[in-house]
């Protein structure tokens, strides 16, 4: 990676994350005594953005939480990891966003997001925000905010030559307007099952998908897809070539996060001027890292975590 500071810009969604710990998941209409629970920060959008702040960068967010207590406890947040926050717009009208996270002693989990204030960000907030997403190396995107205004700021990235990363999560239909301005795409297996209409049961079947997702976005040798496969790692696929990255073996406690952790790295590392097959070695490492910690945004890792899983 080059000296100069990567500038990163994120839109995305600020949440708190109340999560509890079981032996399992409960089945319908039935109530389990958990072991444990925490509060934690969290919303894909802040997690990639406290993700590439930890990595080096210097990262702006544009989002928008309530006037409340959680949303105090986002913003004091956002200042503790250097992130600047001035286009977090906080909102009398709507309470900040929340997510209810189950964890099983496998750490697997299951999540219920309840967006409030996320879904009130608009293309107004976005145009504020301008120059931060023209001057930024690299425009992060998911999908816990409205998609009209994911294509927006991504449209003004594009005019602008900002490299736009769009993380299609949660899993929902896109469209094509919205492909059209993507640069990377990097769906997770699931994702990208929905979004490809195939199923991915192995390695074939996975390059299959990702170039039907290709095939939706702009044919430029700088498009591609990364399909994030968890413990497998990940499949690259560009106009040239396809390529497994395999993922580091560690002892899974938790794998909220990981694909944000994955999406920051991945962000700060293509922001440094590092091309994209080191770019996602360097995001699966973090990703990663991520799962050998208990909560999203404390599974954030630093440079110095990633270095060491790597020796």
């Amino acid at each position: 990676m080059n000296q100069a500071t990567p500038k990163v810009t994120v839109v995305g969604s600020l949440n708190v994350d109340l999560v509890c710990r079981a032996t399992r998941r409960p089945g319908k209409g039935e109530t389990l005594i958990g072991n444990a629970f925490d509060i934690f920060t969290g919303g894909k959008g802040f997690n990639q953005a406290t993700a590439a702040a930890r990595l080096g960068a210097e990262v702006t967010l544009i989002g928008s939480v309530g006037a409340d207590l959680f949303g105090d406890m986002l913003l004091a947040a956002t200042e503790n990891e250097h992130i600047n926050n001035r286009f977090v717009t906080k909102r009398t009208d709507v309470g900040t966003g929340v997510a209810t996270i189950v964890i099983e002693p496998d750490g697997d989990n299951s999540i219920i997001v309840v967006p409030r204030a996320n879904m009130a960000l608009t293309t107004t907030d976005i145009d504020t925000a301008t120059d931060d997403i023209a001057n930024a190396d690299v425009l992060l995107l998911q999908l816990e905010t409205p998609i009209a205004v994911s294509e927006h700021a991504a449209a003004i990235a594009k005019a602008h030559g900002t490299t736009v990363i769009l993380n299609p999560a949660p899993a929902q239909p896109l469209p094509d307007s919205l492909l059209a301005f993507v640069d990377i795409l990097t769906p997770n297996q699931s994702e990208t099952e929905l979004l490809s209409d195939v199923k991915v049961d192995n390695y074939e079947d996975a390059r299959r998908a990702a170039e039907v997702l290709r095939t939706r976005m702009v044919d430029a040798e700088s498009t591609a897809v990364v399909l994030t496969l968890g413990e497998q790692g990940a499949l690259m696929l560009t106009a040239t070539e396809s390529e497994y990255v395999s993922a580091l073996t560690v002892d899974a406690v938790d794998t909220t996060g990981a694909g944000d952790a994955f999406c920051g790295a991945l962000a700060t590392a293509l922001a440094s001027g590092e091309i994209l097959r080191p770019a996602v070695g360097f995001a699966n490492a973090a990703g990663a890292a991520a799962v050998t910690v208990v909560g999203a945004t404390p599974s954030m890792p630093t440079r110095a975590k990633i270095d060491l899983l790597s020796m």
